[in-house]
Order: C-alpha cells, then sequence, then structure tokens
C-alpha cells in the first residue's frame, strides 16, 4: 500500500469521524451555552447542573442523530472493505 494511499484512507476516517460526531458536539455545546448564561444571569453556582442538562440532551441528541450517524459510518465501512479486496 503507497504512502499517498494511506494518507487518503487517514484523511477520508478523520473526515467521516467530525461529520458523525458533529451533531452530538453541537447539541452539547448550544446546550451548555444556554445553561452557563442561564448560571450567568441567575448566579446559581450548581455544578450538577451544567452537567444533568447536558446529558439529557446528548442522549436525546444520539437517538435522534443515531441513523445519520450509522449511515456514515456504514458508508465508511463499505469504502475500507472496498480498498481492502481491492488490494490497497
Amino acid at each position: 500500500m503507497s504512502p499517498e494511499a494511506i494518507l487518503e484512507i487517514a484523511r477520508i476516517t478523520v473526515v467521516t469521524l467530525i461529520i458523525a460526531s458533529l451533531p452530538l458536539l453541537i447539541v452539547s455545546l448550544v446546550v451548555g451555552l444556554v445553561v452557563s448564561l442561564f448560571q450567568s444571569l441567575t448566579q446559581l453556582q450548581e455544578i450538577t447542573l451544567t452537567f444533568v442538562p447536558k446529558v439529557l440532551a446528548v442522549f436525546f441528541a444520539l437517538l435522534i442523530f443515531m441513523e445519520f450517524m450509522a449511515r456514515q459510518l456504514g458508508s465508511f465501512f463499505d469504502f475500507l472493505v472496498d480498498k481492502i479486496i481491492a488490494g490497497g
């Protein structure tokens, strides 16, 4: 397998990882920002208030975006299998 092919597989791996995890990261970022804004406005500094809404939001986002993430990872797996069958 040539170095160019290895770099191409690594590039596609990183892009697939970013695309598959992006919905959960965005949901976590938005919920964290809203909770931080709420804490700043109310001066309520409860440590569990930052984690519980994020965990719940990411769980529900995972349920919603699971099909999209599975499709992305499935197409990446098909790409890898095709590369293995072709011999690199």
